[in-house]
C-alpha cells in the first residue's frame, strides 16, 4: 500500500474524529442549569398597565409630581394566586431618558398597609440591588423565594436615588401609595412625604406556581374601577380573581381609566397595548374585552373638543382586529356589552358626555357584540347593570353615583356574571 493511499484512508477517520470533538465541545456549552429547569410555571399574579403621562392642557392631573430625587415609594398591591417564588417588573417604556432604581423590596403588607408584618426583603437584579432600566423598557427582579397565600396584600417599595423624571405610570390605582424622602426600602413602618392613588414603575408580579392560566380584563375605567372605593379592592376583576383563584386561575387587569379601542390620550389605544398587556404574558389563555364607551362618548367632550366620533364600522374594525390578533397566538376573546350610561357625569364640566345619539352608537355596538358571532362568547354587562324601568341607565342599587360607573355592588355583579367555562371554552 502507498504512502498515498495510507493518508487517503486516514482521512476520514480523521474528520470524524474532528466531529465527534466539535459535538462533545457543543453538548458542553448547552447545558440546561438549575434555574432554567425550574422556571417553568411562572404566570402574572397582579399588573397595572402603564400609560405615558400627559401635560398640564389635559383636563385631569397626573397626580404624581413630574420629576423626583433621593425618593422612595411604597405601594400596597393584592395578588391574584399566591405561590413560593415571586418576580417583580418595573417599567419605563414610555421614558426618554434611562431610569435608575437604587433599592427595591417587598414584604407582607400590615393592618395600615403602609408597615410590614414580616421582615422586609430587599429585591436583587442579576444579583445587585440596583440596576438601570433604559427608556422604552422594563426591569425584572430576580426570583424572591417568598410564601405568599392567594390574594395577600403586598407592600413593595422603590428607591430612585438620583433625579428623574416620571414618564411611565398608571394613573387610576385605587390604592393608596406614599412617597418618602431618601431610602426607605428596608424601613418596616414608613413615614410618608405626600401620597397619591396612582401607580409609580411597579406594573407586574409573577408567581412561579401550579397554575390553570391566566384571564386578563382589557377595558376603560369601568375594569380599572373608577367608582369602586380606594384601598378595598372592589374593581370587578379583584372580584373575579377572588372567584378564581380556588381553580388555580390568576386574573390580570388591564384597564386603563380614560382608554379607547380606537384612539390614544390616557394610554395608548386597545390594539396597541395588546402585546403588552395580553399576549406577552404567560400562559394567558383568554381575555375579557370591555372597551368602547370613551370612543363613543368623548369626542365633543373637554376631554376631545375637535374630535369627530367614530362610526360603528369604524369600531367593529377595531373590534375584528383585536380578536385576529389574539387568535393568531391562540388566546380566545370575550366580548362585553357597553354598558348603560345616560345622565353619565352630569354636574360636572363634562355633563355633555351622553346625548341620545351617542346612546343609539352604543345600542348599534351591543347588537354587533351580541349577533355576530366574531367573539368566543359574550358577557351581557349591558343587560345585567341597567335599570328594567329605564334601561339606559345603570340600576340604582349597581350605580357608583356618577351614572357611568359602577359602584362596589355592581363591580360584585359583573364578577358574578361570568361564567369560567365559557371563559375558558371548556363547555359551550
Amino acid at each position: 500500500m502507498s504512502i498515498e493511499t495510507r493518508r487517503a484512508r486516514s482521512r476520514p477517520k480523521t474528520a470524524f474524529a474532528k466531529q465527534l470533538s466539535i459535538f462533545a465541545l457543543a453538548a458542553s456549552l448547552f447545558v440546561e442549569t438549575p434555574a432554567l429547569a425550574q422556571d417553568t410555571n411562572w404566570i402574572g399574579t397582579w399588573m397595572a398597565s402603564p400609560q405615558p403621562t400627559w401635560g398640564a392642557d389635559f383636563a385631569f392631573p397626573t397626580k404624581i409630581p413630574a420629576a423626583v430625587q433621593n425618593q422612595t415609594f411604597r405601594q400596597v398591591i393584592r395578588i391574584s394566586l399566591g405561590g413560593p417564588r415571586f418576580r417583580f417588573v418595573f417599567s419605563n417604556i414610555y421614558g426618554d431618558a434611562p431610569m435608575k432604581i437604587g433599592a427595591a423590596s417587598v414584604a407582607i403588607a400590615g393592618p395600615n398597609a403602609t408597615s410590614a408584618i414580616q421582615a422586609v426583603q430587599s429585591l436583587s437584579f442579576g444579583g445587585k440591588e440596583s440596576t438601570v432600566i433604559l427608556p422604552g423598557a422594563q426591569a425584572v427582579s430576580d426570583p424572591l423565594d417568598m410564601t405568599v397565600a392567594d390574594g395577600t396584600q403586598l407592600v413593595v417599595s422603590t428607591w430612585l436615588p438620583d433625579k428623574t423624571s416620571l414618564k411611565t405610570f398608571h394613573w387610576d390605582g385605587r390604592a393608596t401609595a406614599w412617597f418618602g424622602q431618601g431610602d426607605l426600602t428596608r424601613a418596616t413602618t414608613f413615614p410618608a412625604k405626600d401620597k397619591t392613588d396612582a401607580r409609580i414603575l411597579l406594573s407586574e408580579v409573577l408567581v412561579d406556581t401550579t397554575n390553570e392560566g391566566a384571564v386578563v380584563a382589557v377595558g376603560d375605567s369601568i375594569t380599572d374601577g373608577n367608582g369602586a372605593t380606594i384601598d378595598a379592592n372592589t374593581r370587578w376583576p379583584d372580584f373575579l380573581a377572588m372567584r378564581f383563584a380556588p381553580n388555580h386561575i390568576a386574573v390580570l387587569n388591564a384597564g386603563i381609566s380614560g382608554g379607547r379601542l380606537l384612539q390614544d390620550k390616557m394610554g395608548v389605544n386597545a390594539l396597541a397595548r395588546l402585546d403588552c398587556d395580553v399576549l406577552t404574558q404567560p400562559n394567558v389563555r383568554a381575555v375579557i374585552l370591555l372597551i368602547g364607551i370613551n370612543d363613543i362618548a368623548w369626542p365633543g367632550t373637554a376631554f376631545a373638543r375637535q374630535q369627530v366620533r367614530p362610526a360603528a364600522e369604524a369600531m367593529i374594525a377595531g373590534y375584528r382586529q383585536f380578536i385576529a390578533l389574539a387568535h393568531a397566538r391562540n388566546v380566545r376573546v370575550i366580548g362585553a356589552t357597553l354598558t348603560p350610561f345616560e345622565g353619565a357625569l352630569s354636574g360636572t364640566p363634562l355633563d355633555d358626555y351622553y346625548n341620545t345619539d351617542k346612546d343609539a352608537l352604543r345600542l348599534e355596538i351591543n347588537r354587533w357584540i351580541r349577533e355576530s358571532g366574531a367573539f368566543d362568547g359574550v358577557i351581557d354587562f349591558d343587560r345585567l347593570l341597567r335599570d328594567p324601568a329605564h334601561p339606559a341607565r345603570l340600576a340604582p342599587i349597581f350605580d357608583s353615583g356618577d351614572h357611568l360607573h359602577p359602584g362596589d355592588a355592581g363591580n360584585k355583579a359583573m364578577a358574578g356574571a361570568i361564567d369560567l367555562g365559557v371563559l375558558l371554552g371548556s363547555h359551550p
